[in-house]
């Protein structure tokens, strides 16, 4: 390959770099190609080694730390534990789409998949008691190590309680004594009283030194080996695989469409020959309409499509149609009032008590009033509304979304806080444009969209988008805490489900939600950068 056709590749890759803003990358591409290996090796170490060892040591002390710390919900998820939330994420996914090949297998073919999965089951359900026997000998050994680290403590645990009770029996006489030396005016009430406030506090620290060990004791209890842990997490997989086929049987088995078909066919056929051998217009009214009755519900179930659970993806997917649809309506919205606001200082003045107000108004107080007001219009069936019928056609590529009134609220919450950073922003590069540039425009005479096209728009570009990617950040943000409120399908559903659910599992699956908004948000700012790189003609200052 020639120097200039190796030039053109690696500027056309440092270009490319440029535009998305990953500049990070730059010094490794420019070692590729040779050009000065020292200083790119330094850069190299500088901007992406370091900061790898960062988080990596970030990572080390979260995986050290976090399982000490216990709450409500057991100890805080390492990143191990997170890695494999997500792992069960994708098989639940996987799950799920076989779960709907099994519905829609028909014929030899569904009567090949239930022989495969009783053969699986059996499999499984061998593995499990294999896995069950060895589970409880590992528990029984070290059932026999906790009781030799229990009975010690038991045993300081009794003694401690034995001599707390013979000192309290013997405060108490002391404290009677005194009582009636009191009474006989031989002591006086001070001393009494001092005795007792003494008492008070041996009997304390007795109460604490005892819960001291209690707590020791239950520590032992809850936490068993992690050889017991490993063992009981291999028996609870495969019995979740054995569950698993059982469910798949079940389908393949009774919730097969075409089994349901066959089934509804059948009774229909009964119906039919009982109602050919009716005597009684009684009796022939009733098989006609039985068999009418299943012949529909024959029909229907052919129709009818699989409804799988919301998977985490399900759920980021319904999440990003969402704030794309808020965002959309904050931007149709913010750049043409905003270039108004920027070319008249009158609408700017009529404008600015709205911003101060509205501005700092919290999503959750949108919510509710878009909750009432958009609402209004759902009423009183919003299954029958136009917009929800168009999106959730069965010929609508978009009907997977299960388009409803919560996103509806959830969309527009997002759009109403993402306003204002992009309004604000498209005034301020308007009205800042270079005076000069106007002038030309009116010696020339320009029309006002061929000044708004040529010389507006272009030259206010930079802080638009810059305003855009404010407000598209705002949006993701406000979405979770939306659709948390809404109970609208989506991330911010998701982490309220698990939360409410308080598992340690639904704990990992919580931190792994935030590492999945934070990356999403990551590269839809990023995507804004591109744009922004692509249709501006600034030198990308703006942009970081």
């Amino acid at each position: 390959m020639s120097d200039s056709s190796k030039d053109k590749i690696k500027y056309g890759i440092l270009k490319a770099i440029d535009i998305s803003s990953f500049k990070v990358f730059d010094p490794l591409i420019r070692l590729i190609f040779g050009e000065e290996p020292r200083k790119q090796l330094t850069d190299l170490g500088k901007f992406l080694l370091l900061p790898i060892l960062f988080c990596g040591t970030l990572c080390l002390i979260w995986a050290k730390v976090g399982p000490q710390h216990k709450t409500k919900s057991g100890e805080v998820p390492g990143p191990a534990r997170v890695l494999e939330a997500r792992a069960d994420a994708l098989k639940i996914r996987e799950q799920e789409k076989i779960k709907e090949w099994a519905f829609d297998l028909k014929g030899s073919e569904r009567l090949e998949a239930v022989e495969e999965y009783k053969s699986k089951l059996a499999e499984a359900e061998k593995e499990t008691t294999k896995l069950q026997a060895e589970s409880d000998k590992i528990a029984a050994n070290a059932q026999s190590e906790t009781e030799s680290t229990l009975a010690p403590l038991r045993e300081q645990q009794t003694r401690i309680k034995a001599k707390a009770r013979a000192e309290k029996d013997a405060r108490e006489e002391q404290a009677l004594a005194l009582s009636q030396q009191f009474i006989n005016k031989e002591i006086k009430q001070e001393k009494l009283i001092a005795f007792l406030k003494e008492s008070e506090a041996l009997a304390e620290e007795a109460k604490v030194t005892s819960d001291a060990i209690k707590d020791r004791i239950n520590e032992v209890l809850e936490n068993p080996p992690p050889a017991v842990q490993k063992a009981q997490l291999s028996v609870n997989r495969s019995a979740d695989e054995v569950q698993f086929c059982k469910r798949i049987l079940g389908i393949l088995e009774g919730g097969n469409k075409y089994v349901k078909e066959e089934k509804a066919l059948a009774k229909a056929e009964e119906d039919l020959a009982q109602l050919a051998a009716a005597t009684e217009p009684a009796v022939a009214f009733k098989e006609a309409k039985s068999a009418v009755r299943n012949q529909e519900a024959a029909v229907k179930a052919v129709d009818q499509k699989f409804a799988p659970v919301a998977t985490m993806r399900w759920q980021t997917y319904r999440s990003l149609a969402t704030v794309f649809v808020g965002f959309l309506l904050a931007a149709l919205i913010a750049v043409p009032v905003g270039i108004m606001c920027g070319l008249n200082r009158v609408v700017m003045a009529c404008m600015t008590p709205l911003i101060s107000i509205f501005r700092p108004v919290s999503p959750v107080v949108w919510l509710l009033i878009f909750q009432i007001v958009v609402g209004a219009f759902f009423l009183p069936d919003p299954a029958s509304y136009p917009l929800f019928t168009f999106m959730n056609h069965e010929k609508n590529p978009l009907n997977f979304l299960q388009t409803n009134p919560a996103m509806i609220f959830s969309a527009c919450t997002v759009a109403m806080c993402a306003l204002w950073p992009a309004l604000v922003n498209t005034a301020l590069g308007v009205s800042a444009i270079d005076k000069d540039h106007l002038n030309v425009a009116k010696v020339l005479k320009l029309g006002f969209f061929s000044r708004l096209f040529k010389i507006i728009i272009p030259s206010s570009l930079p802080l638009v988008f810059a305003g855009l990617r404010i407000s598209l950040g705002v949006g993701w943000m406000v979405l979770i805490a939306a659709e948390a409120l809404s109970s609208s399908d989506g991330l911010g559903k998701f982490v309220w489900d698990e939360y409410q659910n308080g598992s340690a599992q639904s704990f990992a699956n919580i931190i792994l939600a935030c590492f999945v908004v934070g990356i999403i948000g990551f590269f839809l700012d990023r995507l804004m950068v591109i744009l922004q790189r692509l249709v501006s003609f600034d030198d990308g200052s703006a942009t970081a």
